[in-house]
């Protein structure tokens, strides 16, 4: 996937679960289909990029959504929304498919604010709405919408689990390098850290439009031992967490981060912020530390308290090892297959199918976008 992000993430894993699955036919149709030719080299063009790609995605949904039964919609907010769920969803219901929107972003309740117009009237449409957050369900629960939670799937396989003893004064952030992720709040924290610590060390992984204004910020703030490594892929991330000891989370806007879940996974203890549903996944003071937003005196200071108190590091580390078990395929996967199953049927049933009213587990064609 030419997209690297959490979605794209999410949607590389559960395709690759879902194939393995003997009841599901799974296929994946790219929201940016590559262009052959010249017309390749056009998509990379700003704005006429959007239009080749947006014809060419279209175009593609109403060549192939028809052969499926049920269309797995992943969903952003804002412009990506419109640009990206809402031709799927609409041309899906011209082909009378069920059409599950698996909404991800941490900016619903503005996104539904703002367009109230619009995206509530799509989001009617979909026959499942499914959230990886109970703070998403209520969020859609205030708009008159009924969700439900299916949580973000981590592969435990690929990362190692190792206890940290003692803590080393070696941090890790791995966001996207974009002013709502706050990689700010945590540069700001790592200098109070480095004042106390002068060999403590940051990694920075991500990339984004606000790299240019951080790295900046991280030589007004004097830092050393500051490693900005860009973008990693996903196969390679790993090796990111089993190198560091601690994570650090800065958000102001998020719903449920993987990285975070991916610390778990690896034995990092925690300290985040507390937007969106990050305090649902991580218990301050028993799962990780969780201070308010843009509060980057108290990051540091639990950061320390961390490198300080052992005892108390190793308890979070076992908790946060726990907690990471609820996103875990055994977890998660009668609830996919179930609530798949269940939209096939009740095409079938719509359609007629005597069959299907006795065989409700016959083998389902999923489409993921």
């Amino acid at each position: 996937m030419d997209i690297l992000g959490g979605q794209a993430v999410q949607a590389a894993r559960l395709l690759e679960k879902l194939a393995e699955e003997p009841s599901l036919e799974v296929d994946f149709l790219p929201i940016n289909p590559r262009l052959p030719g010249l017309f390749h080299q056009l998509q990379k063009i700003k704005y006429l990029r959007t239009i080749l790609t947006s014809f060419a995605y279209v175009l593609s949904l109403l060549l192939r959504v028809y052969r499926y039964d049920v269309i797995h919609v992943f969903s952003a907010s804002y412009f990506s929304f419109v640009l990206a769920p809402t031709p799927a969803i609409l041309i899906a219901k011209l082909y009378g498919r069920k059409v599950l929107l698996n909404y991800h972003s941490g900016e619903a309740e503005d996104h539904l604010q703002r367009w109230r117009r619009t995206a509530i009237p799509t989001l009617r449409l979909v026959d499942s709405l499914i959230v990886p957050s109970e703070y998403l369900v209520r969020v859609f629960a205030d708009f008159g919408l009924e969700a439900h939670a299916i949580y973000n799937l981590i592969d435990t396989d690929r990362f190692h689990f190792r206890a940290r003893v003692p803590l080393r004064p070696l941090f890790l952030s791995n966001r996207n390098l974009e002013s709502h992720y706050g990689v700010d709040c945590v540069l700001r924290a790592f200098s109070i850290i480095q004042a106390s610590i002068p060999e403590a060390r940051l990694t920075i992984v991500g990339d984004g439009s606000e790299r240019q204004t951080l790295q900046t910020l991280a030589r007004e703030l004097n830092l050393q031992n500051t490693t900005f490594k860009g973008q990693v892929e996903p196969e390679s991330i790993a090796g990111q967490y089993d190198s560091a000891d601690v994570y650090l989370n800065g958000s102001e806007i998020d719903n449920q981060p993987l990285s975070i879940l991916e610390a778990f996974a690896c034995g990092l203890p925690i300290v985040t912020t507390d937007p969106g549903g990050i305090p649902d996944m991580v218990t301050d003071g028993k799962s990780g530390m969780v201070v308010s937003r843009s509060d980057y005196k108290e990051m540091a200071e639990r950061a320390l308290r961390l490198l300080n108190d052992g005892s108390l590091a190793m308890q979070m580390i076992e908790e946060g090892r726990r907690e990471c078990l609820k996103y875990s395929w055994t977890a998660v996967r009668g609830a996919w297959v179930t609530t798949y199953h269940e939209l096939q049927q009740e095409k079938s049933l719509a359609e007629g199918d005597a069959e299907a009213k006795t065989q409700p587990t016959s083998e389902s064609k999923i489409l993921t976008r």
